[in-house]
């Protein structure tokens, strides 16, 4: 599990969708609500239930990340 001041770093407030495993059933089960959670709260849960993490997180040297399996961005993250 990435550590809490990494994810503080990465996730951007105004697109917590990205980042949060809405597919997740940890997710359905608590009835969350991605669009209505600050950037806090969803730190929060991602810390106490992991699978809430977008996988893959993909980082590079230079602190880019990918969150989620996104074959365009992660070509790009990784050059090809």
């Amino acid at each position: 599990m990435p550590p809490r001041a990494l994810l503080e770093r990465l996730i951007d407030e105004s697109r917590l969708g990205d980042f949060v495993n809405t597919r997740s059933p940890a997710y359905k089960e608590r009835g969350l609500d991605v669009s209505t959670m600050t950037k806090k709260q969803a730190i929060d849960l991602m810390m106490e239930e992991p699978n809430l993490i977008k996988r893959p997180l993909v980082l590079r040297d230079d602190g880019k990340a990918v969150f989620g399996f996104l074959p365009d961005a992660l070509d790009e993250l990784t050059g090809r």
